[in-house]
């Protein structure tokens, strides 16, 4: 705070070193802002927006221009201003010796820089508002003319507003989004749902999202009415609260990963097409994604309701004839004999993907990765079968019938194979009885799969005894293996499965 027996500018008498030093701390201060342009947070303020009761004379200076060597005095005189460049050493002035003495007397009436000062402003300015001096000096090197004490005055950068603009896009998009303000807690949100905190907390977490406090305004009434109608589900006795909470986390956990993957398509589709770096891409998804809510809703309803009619026919009405075939060469005492449902069950993984993936920059191993998942989407959709899930470098999927199942193993080999991006692939196919849950498949079978998997060469498919058993002779090559000690099993007999003739699966061109 200034003292105010020290006057409005300077602590000294009118005119004096002191009086003269903090003028020039005050008008060097304000150039950091220009002399057009100030600007309060990051939205930038014009005097003629401020109007002229507003503008603070302490602020824009004195209208009088002070050189380095002005400076350097404000600074020496001025040293129990608060400074934001006081813990750290000023670098040596261009020129000078470093510890030279800097021209700290007082400045000579006669000299060309006090008849300078004494000057009216001209009206020629610079870019950022400074006038220049009438005074036959280089201009250019004088605009460079600034000192280590600006340098530090907090002047908000393009990158800051760039970042304020970026934050209220991405508040009005959630807002969009959510559809109301987060204005309940979780006690407020339990409230008007007519349940317990505890409960609410429950469904909040099966959606996949986190525990907040109990303070914290998070929710939505949008939120109070979603988790409503789970809630009049239990209340009416169509469900129970575990079978609920499991409903709500499949919802949660498919959309989590939907949304991130098409976020991430969205922005490798910027950075492919537009050569963009990834946050470049970012931004400009952010920008898109208002123009793709409506269509990816509208999809994502639609997908919902056509995987439900498919489901209700894979899964409850062919479940008899898929037992009955599975009988054929089972006795009943096979591990997976009590599992209600009937599948062949493959695995498909790249070779040496993981020596591979230390050698790939980013967009290489994003290209590799992309193809391999689009690959095997395509030939198990057109083969008939369901994609149960990726990881990493391998793809777990089932088929109805054990040749649907081979058919989509041979040709997931062979399209790899001959893809110039992917390495080889190798897999295997065990036709047996599974268990369905959570949108995953269990069971002894699932395990001999992965087991074979792992014994396979590259660019081959072995099977089991029991499948190659099942699959007709007339369309395949079985060709025995020798007998392998696989963990968890004992001892199995693999068959390596060929092509007997056809062109089996295509992907279209």
């Amino acid at each position: 705070m200034d003292d105010p027996s020290r006057g409005a500018v300077g602590s000294g008498p009118p005119g004096s070193r002191a009086d003269t030093g903090r003028a020039a701390w005050e008008q060097e201060r304000s150039r950091g802002f220009g002399a057009e342009e100030r600007t309060v947070g990051i939205v930038p303020v014009t005097p003629d927006v401020l109007g002229d009761d507003d503008v603070d004379p302490q602020v824009l200076g004195d209208g009088r221009d002070y050189s380095r060597e002005d400076l350097d005095a404000a600074r020496r005189d001025w040293s129990d201003f608060p400074s934001p460049t006081a813990s750290r050493a000023a670098p040596p002035v261009p020129g000078t010796a470093e510890g030279a003495p800097s021209a700290a007397t007082p400045i000579d009436p006669d000299s060309p820089r006090a008849r300078r000062a004494e000057a009216p402003e001209p009206s020629v300015r610079r870019p950022g508002g400074r006038p220049y001096p009438e005074t036959g000096e280089d201009h250019e090197h004088y605009a460079d003319e600034r000192t280590p004490l600006t340098a530090a005055i907090p002047i908000p950068r393009m990158e800051q507003i760039e970042q304020h603009d970026w934050h209220r896009r991405i508040r009005d998009l959630e807002h969009r989004l959510l559809g109301a303000e987060r204005s309940l807690t979780y006690r407020e949100m339990a409230k008007e749902l007519g349940v317990s905190t505890v409960s609410a907390r429950k469904l909040w977490r099966a959606l996949g999202f986190p525990n907040l406090d109990d303070d914290v305004k998070a929710f939505t009434y949008a939120d109070v009415e979603a988790l409503a109608a789970m809630i009049e589900l239990v209340r009416a006795g169509h469900l129970n609260e575990q079978t609920a909470i499991s409903l709500t986390r499949s919802v949660g956990q498919m959309t989590d990963r939907m949304v991130v993957w098409q976020i991430e398509a969205l922005v490798e589709d910027r950075m492919t097409q537009q050569r963009l770096p990834d946050a470049t891409a970012r931004s400009q998804v952010i920008e898109t994604l208002p123009s793709l809510i409506d269509p990816l809703q509208q999809l994502t309803a639609y997908a919902w309701r056509r995987q439900l009619s498919a489901a209700l026919q894979r899964l409850t009405v062919r479940v008899e004839s898929g037992l009955a075939a599975s009988a054929a060469g089972r006795d009943g005492s096979e591990d997976d004999a009590p599992l209600p449902l009937a599948r062949a069950v493959g695995f498909v993984d790249l070779v040496s993907y993981t020596s591979l993936s230390r050698t790939m920059n980013e967009r290489t191993l994003a290209e590799t990765v992309q193809r391999f998942e689009s690959v095997c989407a395509e030939i198990i959709s057109i083969g008939g079968g369901r994609l149960v899930k990726t990881v990493g470098d391998e793809v777990l999927f089932n088929a109805e019938t054990p040749e649907a199942g081979a058919d989509i193993a041979l040709a997931l080999a062979e399209t790899i194979a001959a893809d110039e991006v992917l390495p080889q692939a190798r897999g295997a196919v065990v036709w047996g009885r599974v268990l369905s849950r959570m949108g995953d498949i269990y069971g002894p079978t699932v395990n001999l799969a992965a087991r074979l998997t792992a014994l396979a060469d590259p660019g081959s498919v072995l099977v089991d005894t029991v499948t190659a058993e099942t699959l007709d002779e007339d369309d395949y090559m079985l060709v025995p293996q020798p007998p392998r000690m696989v963990r968890g099993f004992g001892e199995v007999q693999p068959h390596m499965l060929l092509r007997a003739g056809g062109d089996g699966i295509r992907l279209d061109t």
